[in-house]
């Protein structure tokens, strides 16, 4: 396809070298070139954008991939949007397959909701439109003022499963907590298996408990309404860690959207162990997999972990044989030549339901 005549230009937003690799597959599906910029850190780590070809009048879709430095990765993009904008783009649109600080997206005591934040700072950048895949929450997507195209992964997981798990059908869905059973709950019904659900926590050894940590802080008595009694909310304790479902003699696939510290997958798979199954799996969209993430998950009773290649971990892999990368540069492709055209996102979302 020749650039100059597509009316849109993709440019990558990262200074880093290995984060620009699912930039590259996109636009090589997509039959153009990256856009000419130069992004990179002065001396005193001020992030240095430069775009070197004309975008005025045009559609510009910055991919923008988020490693371990979160926040440069963020003003990289900031400052390419906003040096776009100022250099008259028509449109510029964000493909932002990992959304930072998604977690952080609820109200915690005195805290902040950050992921709020970073959407009034992308719309007043200059973005108008993003392009992104399995929010931590969909309801983020209320953050924004603008259109946002929340992709799906589940696809290309599901089809790993069953090209890859020789004895898939004797596999069992595996939500790590709660929270996560609906997502699980969706991969069973897909592929026709049980769910399994782990509930509870593991219990502290007396030697935790005797050193004060979870002891009650010290109350100040406080002059408050006289005869105003509130009831007494009870606090929350949960139960020991246990198991919902027979594991037995199965494969457990464990599912979830982010794998970063994987203590908790970790004591999944112990649990799922000593019940019985015989190989674990882990399934995620976006593998962080910071801090010793690779080496805990080497020395683990976890066989395999699963995610794509929304977030750059090749470091990882060549710590940890376990990992294993899912390319999904081909819808995030299909996404960016769709909206250029016109056309609907329809088929991008194709049986796809409200508890996807």
């Amino acid at each position: 396809m020749n650039v100059a005549k597509s009316g849109y230009r993709v440019f990558s937003a990262n200074s880093s070298a290995a984060c620009t690799e699912l930039a590259k597959k996109i636009t090589e599906r997509l039959g153009v070139e990256l856009g000419k910029s130069v992004v990179f850190q002065e001396s005193n780590r001020e992030t240095r954008v430069d775009v070197k070809e004309s975008v005025r009048g045009q559609t510009i879709f910055i991919i923008q991939t988020i490693p371990r430095d979160v926040n440069t990765a963020i003003m990289e993009l900031l400052i390419m949007a906003y040096a776009l904008k100022t250099s008259c783009a028509k449109n510029i649109i964000g493909v932002i397959p990992y959304f930072p600080y998604s977690k952080q997206c609820k109200m915690r005591k005195r805290g902040s909701i950050v992921c709020k934040l970073l959407a009034s700072m992308l719309a007043k950048a200059g973005l108008t439109h993003i392009i992104t895949m399995d929010l931590h929450q969909k309801e983020i997507q209320g953050f924004f003022s603008f259109p946002v195209d929340n992709l799906r992964a589940s696809p290309f997981l599901i089809q790993y499963i069953q090209e890859e798990i020789p004895d898939y059908r004797n596999a069992i869905i595996v939500a790590k907590s709660p929270a996560a059973a609906k997502r699980a709950q969706s991969y069973a019904e897909r592929l026709r298996l049980g769910l399994a659900v782990i509930h509870g926590e593991a219990q502290c050894a007396e030697s935790d408990m005797a050193d004060g940590r979870h002891s009650p802080p010290c109350v100040r008595n406080t002059t408050g309404h006289t005869g105003l009694e509130l009831p007494l909310m009870m606090a929350k304790e949960k139960p020991p860690i246990t198991v919902v479902g027979d594991v037995g003699g199965r494969i457990a696939i464990i599912v979830d959207d982010i794998i970063d510290d994987v203590g908790d997958f970790v004591a999944a798979a112990e649990i799922l162990k000593e019940r019985g199954a015989y190989k674990i799996y882990i399934m995620a969209t976006h593998g962080l997999l910071s801090a010793d993430a690779p080496r805990l998950i080497e020395e683990s009773a976890i066989d395999v972990v699963v995610v794509t290649n929304t977030v750059p971990h090749e470091v990882q892999k060549l710590q940890c044989p376990k990992i294993k990368t899912v390319d999904v540069s081909m819808i995030l492709a299909e996404a960016i030549r769709r909206i250029h055209n016109g056309e609907s996102m329809a088929y991008l979302f194709r049986n796809i339901t409200v508890d996807d």
